[in-house]
């Protein structure tokens, strides 16, 4: 059984599968963007993530743990120098995968992985209004409602209705209104 063993093991042994994704993680971060397998993608998202944290984090010992790993100078350069301040304000999922279909030959699920590119903006919560702020506008309204009476408004008559309910409609507003 394989209780608590965490990964992919992608049939390769390990050092085959350990050089393939800093292979994969140096390629990704250069340009962006790859296209793999599903499952390889699944996995190269974690270690991808763990890298761009290294560089959000920024200081000699994150860029040494990350140049361990990354095997192209340039490419760490890059990370330090450009696509960590990008995220500066994203706490995590600096990554997308997006799902192309199947290879042709092999019938493999094939895959984009790619660095998100919108910015994140941060929400402030709003307020919410206390109880005594809603129900002290409440009577406010009432009173607005009371204020402003029906002889204020401009009586039209309809084409349809009789005259004679046009004329009792007149009449009623202006009683009111004496």
């Amino acid at each position: 059984m394989r209780h608590n063993k965490a990964g992919r093991r992608l049939g390769r042994t390990t050092s085959h599968r350990i050089a393939m994704f800093r292979n994969m993680v140096t390629s990704f971060l250069e340009h962006e963007r790859i296209t793999t397998t599903d499952a390889k993608a699944k996995e190269l998202r974690s270690i991808a993530e763990k890298m761009i944290t290294l560089g959000k984090r920024g200081d000699l010992h994150a860029q040494r743990q990350a140049a361990s790993y990354i095997r192209d100078k340039k490419v760490v350069t890059k990370l330090f120098s450009t696509i960590a301040p990008r995220y500066k304000e994203r706490d995590g999922g600096y990554t997308r995968i997006i799902k192309l279909g199947i290879r042709p030959g092999d019938n493999a699920p094939l895959s984009v992985i790619e660095l998100v590119e919108e910015q994140v903006n941060k929400k402030e919560k709003k307020a919410k209004p206390a109880k005594a702020a809603i129900v002290a506008t409440a009577p406010a309204v009432e009173q607005a409602a009371v204020l402003t009476s029906p002889a204020d408004e401009p009586v039209v008559a309809e084409e349809n209705a009789p005259q004679s309910a046009v004329k009792d409609a007149v009449d009623e507003c202006e009683g009111k209104a004496d």
